[in-house]
């Protein structure tokens, strides 16, 4: 209840004021954004596991076995930074996870990667689905471990 009296009390200009950042907080916007330009990225290509490859979408890879079933749900601080760097940064430290996962359990890939965005699984072999908002970011994937020739 004083939470309520206090936004009253509050002059109408400075709600209207806080109205934006309050609605762009809430935002959860999901947007398609190229995988290649995360592979790509100098500035990431050392921070991936070495030695572990992903194979997205129906890309083909020449699997001599599979070991289960890997996923990652991470997220990111969006405050100040452009959905796109955000979504980047959150992309990166999926891959990291699911590649980490990969070489703990004997594997040297990831194949069938699907983004799974809130439970919403999207197949593509060229675009990955993150969540951006005013405040977070996030990229959820599944795929499966594997070993390729």
């Amino acid at each position: 209840m004083h939470k309520l009296a206090a936004v009253a009390a509050m002059p109408l200009a400075l709600i209207i004021a806080f109205a934006p950042a309050a609605q762009a907080a809430g935002r959860d916007e999901h947007i398609n954004f190229p995988i290649a330009e995360v592979l790509n990225n100098p500035e990431f290509k050392d921070k991936l596991p070495a030695g572990v490859r992903f194979y997205f979408g129906t890309q083909k890879a020449s699997v001599s076995r599979t070991l289960g079933e890997t996923h990652t749900n991470k997220k990111t601080n969006a405050f100040n930074k452009s959905d796109k760097a955000a979504c980047e940064w959150t992309m990166l430290s999926a891959l990291i996870a699911i590649g980490e996962d990969a070489r703990s359990r004997g594997g040297n890939a990831v194949v069938g990667i699907k983004s799974n965005y809130k439970g919403v699984e999207t197949s593509s072999n060229d675009t990955y689905v993150c969540g951006a908002g005013g405040l977070m970011a996030g990229v959820a994937l599944k795929g499966t471990v594997a070993v390729v020739k």
